[in-house]
């Protein structure tokens, strides 16, 4: 089980024509997507930190603040809004995420390729009999190609994006389906060469420049490899030695010792959890997931972002800039990492949240007039406000989103240096802005003065909505619990009383009568079928409302999902597929999880496992059918099939709590659990015959009884700490305690 089956390998016979169909490659900074029909084969470049980071002169605007945007939305100045704060965003064509190029391989034709999922390695078969090995290296940024088996070496050149040509000032761009890259306005690339290195040197905005560097050796018999690399100005003023000596480097060690480092990286990475469930199609998108994260979420690179290191190869800039998207997709791209346990992967997102507080704290001060912090909703890499729809880029609650992943990293970890130097002092930060921005209303009640529900309404003037919708008011709930209850674990009880008197001035969440689900707004149900299940957030991920909350909430849980189904999913994304994945499995419902998991793999994924948002079988999944990719559906997915197995929010294990009733065989092997705990399970026959659960720092484990009725024996060292009452085996852990239930 610590090894994916290589049968959920991606396989294709013939050759892939779609850049968003490739084998995807990555390190977490540097990317490759694998492709063509041999004349030529391509290799797509990428490198997350590829960023035009020009600013956006409409922020410097005096208008631009939020006493205005309240004055304007209460006179319905919807086209002075717009003009202000929606439209920078599709009239300028930067800030961007921007491609790197690609590496043109041309000789024999292509009979197939595959993607080994345990080493991270493309394999590409050619009619000549030989056979194309590339990997983008686990331990250095720089990625390899060999051919082996016979055949001709190809011909390798390095080709420079588009940027070239007469830039269009004023024109928009739009942001799904992009823009000519030449909008931006840089030079053609400088071609460059310098011993076995050949590629570009691209100028950008404002100083910024990337190099492309290939280098290429043929030895005795034929035999040819090579090595490609990417660098930045923001390494050297002259990127070009960089990119060159890197490839030049990696060439010079060889792909046998590189990829031996590389394999081991991967092997470690699969030994972190696995699974496995008899729904093939559900099994293997976990495998694919999971293997995606680890290519693109690495400590030390940034941040997952709208494609991560696989920006769209369509000559054109990327599909919603490939931006940072936070009322939704980059929390949901991080999902995965907790129970996955692959908390260093989510690490690497936190670091960037807290290396950019500075950008976040002066667009608070700047913006919104107010102490704390506060993080706009579509970001670029430096963590700076790039606009859109004013109701969702400008909201109070993003940064408690966000927040609620240093919350989680901790639950998970039980790293106190991380909660005192991280986790409270960014939740305290975010609190002490939303404290500020929410206003006590006519009843006493702590309100929002301008709240909106992503993406309800659109960017119309109904998407303000008074008083708080359940979107907003759960996070403001969370944030003040959350921030007492760290406070309080950090012995600091005047912050805790401080943060606790706030929470018990917000509201309960707002019900229909006839059958509780939680509605939008105080008074407004959902209106139709919506992609964005923003007013569940109480249910998940945040968790306010339980399963275990009593059957007023249970009721409400199950009057909501019922909600989305009656409602339809004519104007979902691929997305909702996989967060009803969740919602679902918190609400005890594996069926119901299982199909909508099935029918997100199915209908919404391309061959090589991308999320394409729309419908791409044409069943009636969505009404929209086109294909912009997009990472949070993916991850978003594993993290469901991972609720189904485990679950630990409120510091209660649960083992196999939504299991479909057909599911009679599962396992899973050392997913991680609120606590630290490291659990392993194994279910035969409809029945749980083995559940394993290591301390990995200590400390109280509450594990509802795995078999439900007592049965089996308790064994390890441990044991006799643990006790049994009420259906729950409760007791205190010491570090590095390993103990198994058996039945």
């Amino acid at each position: 089980m610590t090894r994916p089956d290589p049968a959920h390998d991606l396989r294709f016979t013939g050759p892939i024509r779609r850049w968003d169909e490739a084998l995807p490659l990555g390190n977490g900074l540097t990317g490759a997507l694998v492709w063509g029909d041999g004349s030529p084969l391509v290799l797509s470049l990428d490198r997350a930190d590829l960023w035009d980071l020009r600013p956006v002169a409409e922020w410097e605007n005096p208008d631009c603040n939020y006493p205005t945007m309240r004055r304007w939305v209460a006179e319905g100045r919807i086209q002075d809004l717009h003009r202000l704060y929606a439209e920078p965003y599709d009239k300028n064509p930067g800030p961007t995420k921007i491609p790197a190029g690609r590496i043109l391989l041309s000789g024999s034709a292509v009979l197939g390729s595959r993607l080994r999922l345990a080493d991270a390695t493309a394999v590409v078969e050619f009619a000549s009999g030989g056979r194309l090995e590339a990997m983008t290296c686990a331990t250095e940024a720089v990625g390899c190609l060999r051919l082996v088996g016979g055949g001709a070496p190809p011909d390798a050149r390095v080709i420079a994006p588009a940027f070239g040509g007469a830039a269009r000032p004023g024109a928009m761009v739009d942001s799904l389906a992009g823009g000519p890259l030449s909008a931006l306005g840089y030079p053609e690339a400088a071609p460059r060469s310098d011993g076995r290195a050949t590629g570009f040197v691209q100028a950008g905005w404002g100083g910024f420049a990337y190099a492309v560097a290939l280098a290429v050796r043929t030895g005795p018999g034929g035999a040819w490899e090579a090595a490609w690399a990417v660098a930045t100005s923001r390494e050297a003023a002259d990127p070009w030695p960089a990119a060159a000596g890197r490839a030049e480097a990696a060439l010079a060690q060889g792909w046998a010792p590189l990829h031996r480092m590389h394999a081991l990286w991967w092997a470690d990475f699969w030994e972190r959890s696995s699974l496995a469930v008899p729904n093939r199609t559900i099994e293997r998108q976990w495998c694919l997931e999971t293997y995606k994260f680890g290519a693109a979420a690495r400590r030390g690179a940034p941040p997952v972002s709208l494609q991560a290191v696989w920006t769209a190869d369509e000559g054109g800039l990327p599909p919603w800039k490939g931006d940072y998207h936070h009322d939704l997709n980059t929390e949901l791209s991080y999902w995965p990492c907790y129970s996955g346990n692959r908390l260093e992967g989510g690490l690497g997102f936190l670091d960037w949240l807290w290396d950019t507080r500075e950008a976040a704290r002066e667009w608070t001060r700047s913006f919104w007039r107010l102490p704390g912090l506060n993080v706009p909703m579509t970001s670029d890499l430096a963590g700076r406000q790039m606009g859109g729809w004013e109701q969702y880029t400008f909201s109070a609650t993003t940064g408690a989103w966000l927040a609620h992943h240093f919350y989680l990293h901790w639950r998970y970890s039980r790293d106190r240096d991380f909660l005192a130097g991280r986790a409270y002092p960014y939740i305290a930060e975010v609190c002490a802005f939303l404290e500020a921005v929410t206003e006590l209303g006519p009843d006493g009640r702590r309100l929002l003065p301008l709240s909106a529900s992503p993406e309800i309404f659109d960017n119309r003037i109904e998407a303000w909505m008074t008083p708080t919708t359940n979107y907003d008011l759960a996070l403001l709930r969370w944030a003040f619990g959350a921030a007492a209850e760290l406070a309080g674990e950090l012995g600091r009880s005047a912050e805790a009383g401080r943060w606790s008197g706030v929470l018990s001035e917000l509201p309960d969440f707002s019900r229909a009568p006839e059958d509780g689900r939680l509605l939008v707004a105080p008074g407004l149900a959902l209106p139709e079928s919506h992609r964005h299940f923003s007013h569940l957030m109480a249910i998940h991920p945040l968790g306010l409302l339980t399963w275990e909350g009593g059957e007023a909430q249970r009721r409400t849980m199950r009057a909501a999902i019922e909600e989305l189904e009656r409602l339809g999913p004519g104007l979902w994304c691929g997305y909702s597929y996989a967060w009803l994945g969740s919602l679902a499995a918190r609400a005890k419902d594996g069926e119901r999880a299982a199909s909508a998991l099935e029918v997100f793999a199915r209908a919404f994924c391309s061959p090589n496992s991308f999320h394409l948002n729309g419908d791409q079988t044409g069943s009636g999944y969505s009404r929209f059918t086109y294909r912009p990719f997009t990472l949070e559906g993916n991850f978003a997915a594993g993290a469901a099939v991972q609720e189904m197995l485990l679950q630990s929010y409120g510091g209660v294990v649960r083992v196999f709590p939504a299991l479909p009733a057909g599911w009679a065989d599962a396992a899973f092997s050392t997913l991680r659990a609120d606590g630290a705990f490291l659990v392993s399970a194994r279910r035969e026959g409809g029945r749980t015959v083995e559940v394993r659960l290591q301390a990995e720092v200590g400390g109280r484990l509450v594990l509802e009884d795995p078999f439900g009725d007592g049965a089996g024996r308790l064994e390890g060292s441990a044991a006799g700490t643990l006790e049994r009452h009420d259906g729950l085996w409760t007791g205190h852990l010491p570090p590095g305690a390993d103990v198994v239930w058996r039945r």
